[in-house]
């Protein structure tokens, strides 16, 4: 199944930023943090393995699959399938929520309600943290790369991806849904981009 595929091809590209993602957002041990659209899971390891009560929510259960059986004993890490459109969560209760390389694989309408829902469930004064592709994409090797894999995930996947790239990426999602970039950067040869936003 292309699944397995994807995140055996994509994950590896992600080791470095895993960590940074930590670092970039200033997240602290203790802190309450939701990884939407986990996928395997990743992400979450280390916000646990940096002491960092971690949830990680997904639609996909076989995505869930694997991040379970990644989890071994860590009582700081959690897996729950869920709708990022529609987060199973009460009001303020995470310090950051975070989303990486999903919104690119969303239909437009759901980019917003995914943005919308993680503003709702994160304190005022919390975090949100977006890592996806820059848009435009650099016309360099490993964009190229990233490009082929994106157009092999499938017609619907690939369809969004290409509706992103028109809609202007992060930047426009961040505007259209009023959130203010409280810090930025630029990652893999400017491939990614990482922005930190504060939920007011």
């Amino acid at each position: 199944m292309f699944f397995l595929n994807y995140s055996t091809l994509i994950d590896p590209l992600l080791r470095g930023i895993r960590p940074y993602t930590i670092y970039f957002s200033g997240m602290k041990a203790g802190d309450m943090v939701l990884d939407v659209c986990c996928g395997t899971g990743d992400q979450s390891f280390y916000y646990a393995g940096a002491g960092i009560m971690a949830t990680g929510i997904d639609l996909d259960p076989n995505m869930l699959k694997l991040a379970r059986k990644g989890k071994r004993k860590r009582d700081n890490v959690s897996f729950q399938r869920a709708d990022a459109c529609y987060l199973p969560f009460k009001d303020n209760s995470f310090d950051c929520a975070s989303i990486s390389f999903a919104l690119h694989e969303k239909e437009r309408a759901a980019r917003d309600k995914i943005i919308s829902e993680m503003k709702r469930v994160v304190r005022k004064g919390g975090a949100l943290i977006f890592l996806d592709f820059q848009v435009p994409v650099p016309n360099t090797m490993f964009p190229r790369l990233v490009k082929i894999i994106e157009f092999f995930a499938g017609r619907n996947h690939h369809r969004c991806f290409r509706d992103y790239l028109a809609q202007g990426g992060l930047d426009v999602l961040l505007a259209r849904n009023q959130l203010a970039e409280a810090r930025r950067d630029y990652l893999n040869d400017g491939l990614i981009t990482i922005i930190k936003a504060m939920n007011s």
